[in-house]
């Protein structure tokens, strides 16, 4: 499993910091003593995670656009990065309906731009690229999708991630093929979790609805998907990213994603999120229309669990009450650093 101690004192550069994941994903190595620095855009929400966590004081914070190449290349200069983890994407599907261009620039371009500094860096010695389980071609199937399925996302944001994984291979086996930076992608599916305040997910339109004491809406409650607490696919990235930086034959493509009984409806969810929540918080289904997105989809995570003998800790039902415990911290002026502190030693703790 990820072993925190392992990142004391290493240098690890993190695009898309700013971001939900990217927050928790920085806090977490913060924690373990790791020499941070991230390269982002502003946070891309108000109010949002990175703000409220005050983690700024704690790394080194760069703004700037992925599709800077020679902003980029200072940023790698200064840092000298041993470890690289690239998060930063524009991640809505149904916002990539709407900005297309800007969705494949940034999924794209942004990657070959990473790679690209990667390459002329001499102190990397591991890369990871996050991408989602919407890479593979979807067929709507009851079975999970594995490593070794064909690459064709639908909409423009699943495609474009697609292409970054196709980068990714490209790069891996171009200029890399003698070992000298060990490199993969994850794949992961949904995740929810304290902080998220993204338009156009379920759960922060959950709380959203809470916040203004109506109704939960839910346009398509029949939708299954995997879902997970951030905790563990970050855990998962930064799993791979260790060993595979101490032996370069653990590089490769994984899925990261919840065991069978956690791949749930989208109303399942949201009965679960109203559940906890309490208060007689309740959902309506109200379909608005809208994009094509996909029905049903789920990954098989055989590989991730025989190489490194991971398994996920927090179901989807223990997922969602830590959700509800952040948002409860926060609704209240709480100490939501203290809560997000708390919960990575509790998810930690758990390993044992």
């Amino acid at each position: 499993m990820f072993d925190p101690s392992f990142y004391k004192d290493k240098k690890v550069l993190v695009t898309g910091h700013t971001g939900f994941k990217g927050t928790w994903l920085c806090k977490m190595l913060i924690d373990a003593g790791a020499w941070v620095t991230g390269y982002s855009l502003v946070p891309p929400t108000e109010p949002n995670l990175f703000d409220l966590s005050g983690i700024a004081d704690d790394m080194v914070s760069i703004i700037g656009d992925i599709r800077d190449l020679p902003r980029l290349r200072e940023v790698f200069a200064m840092a000298r990065p041993e470890i690289v983890l690239h998060l930063a994407a524009q991640p809505i599907v149904r916002d990539s309906y709407k900005e297309p261009v800007y969705t494949y620039e940034t999924n794209v371009m942004g990657t070959v731009n990473v790679l690209e500094c990667v390459r002329e860096s001499d102190s990397v010695v591991s890369f990871l690229n996050v991408t989602t389980d919407k890479v593979y071609h979807n067929n709507e199937w009851e079975w999970g999708y594995r490593e070794n399925e064909p690459l064709d996302g639908f909409d423009p944001y699943s495609n474009s991630k697609s292409c970054s994984e196709l980068v990714t291979h490209s790069y891996k086996n171009s200029f890399f093929a003698d070992g000298r930076v060990a490199i993969s992608t994850a794949r992961a599916g949904n995740v929810i979790g304290g902080g998220d305040f993204a338009n156009d997910r379920i759960i922060p339109d959950c709380v959203r609805a809470v916040e203004k004491s109506e109704d939960i809406v839910v346009r398509n409650p029949h939708s299954t998907r995997p879902y997970q607490h951030v905790l563990e696919p970050l855990g998962a990235y930064l799993m791979i990213t260790q060993r595979q930086y101490e032996m370069e034959k653990f590089a490769g493509y994984y899925n990261v994603g919840p065991d069978e009984c956690d791949c749930v409806t989208t109303g399942e969810l949201v009965s679960l999120f109203c559940e906890k929540w309490g208060d007689g918080v309740k959902w309506i289904n109200q379909s608005v229309g809208g994009p094509h997105e996909a029905n049903f989809l789920k990954l098989d995570c055989s590989k991730l669990k025989a190489v490194f003998g991971w398994k996920p800790r927090w179901h989807v039902a223990r997922a969602v009450e830590k959700t509800v415990e952040w948002t409860k911290v926060y609704l209240a002026g709480g100490d939501v650093s203290a809560c997000m502190q708390a919960q990575i030693a509790e998810f930690y703790g758990e390993q044992e």
